[in-house]
């Protein structure tokens, strides 16, 4: 989902993203990306832009890489989807917002199963 909003003389983007879960067929999360990149590539550079969303990607507490999107402070280990969704932070200049500050494990958890605990929800903002 994306709403765009006009306040004053600024134009801000917001997009709202669902990844498909972990486990699904790969055309479908394959498809998934695509269709993210073609709305931001959409978006004019002198507009603002947000992307919240449930990734179901782990990035990972070391940004090895990724260093100019990550700085660092996320949890567990990088899989799949916490790898395209760097690839998308560093394909269109955006910065992983809750990777850019320590924070404690309870604040960076978003997901808890069972015995697993899991940071799958991430904000991506321009650089700039």
């Amino acid at each position: 989902m994306t709403i765009k909003l006009v306040v004053g003389g600024l134009t801000m983007n917001i997009i709202s993203a669902y990844a498909p879960q972990v486990g699904l067929d790969e055309e479908i999360i394959r498809l998934f990306w695509e269709d993210l990149d073609e709305v931001v590539v959409s978006i004019p550079p002198t507009e603002k832009l947000f992307i919240g969303g449930d990734f179901n990607g782990h990035i990972r507490s070391v940004s090895t890489g990724y260093d100019e999107v990550h700085r660092g402070f996320g949890f567990g280990c990088r899989n799949g989807g916490g790898a395209s969704l760097l690839d998308l932070a560093k394909a269109f200049a955006l910065m992983v917002a809750n990777s850019s500050f320590l924070k404690k494990e309870k604040h960076l958890v978003t997901f808890r199963r069972s015995r697993a605990a899991m940071q799958i929800d991430f904000l991506l903002l321009k650089k700039r």
